[in-house]
């Protein structure tokens, strides 16, 4: 099954998943607003830096779901 697939599997029956999807979503566009600046503040910066761990924690807990839902749902 494709990830696609999945994340729409899981977005509907995963409350977790649904949290971090919604939150990873929430830093991208926060990341597209810094990004559109053409001078970030330091503050910015240290920003920019955190959304994407953040972003990027996120999607990394929506790879193990995925991975762990397949695991469990295999054919």
């Amino acid at each position: 099954m494709r990830y696609e697939e999945l994340k729409e599997i899981l977005s509907r029956e995963d409350e977790e998943f649904q949290r971090l999807a919604d939150e990873h979503k929430s830093y991208d566009e926060e990341l597209k607003e810094l990004s559109r600046r053409r001078y970030l503040t330091p503050q910015e910066q240290l920003r920019e830096v955190e959304l994407k761990k953040m972003k990027l924690a996120r999607k990394d807990r929506m790879m193990e779901i995925a991975a762990q839902y397949q695991r469990t749902h295999a054919n």
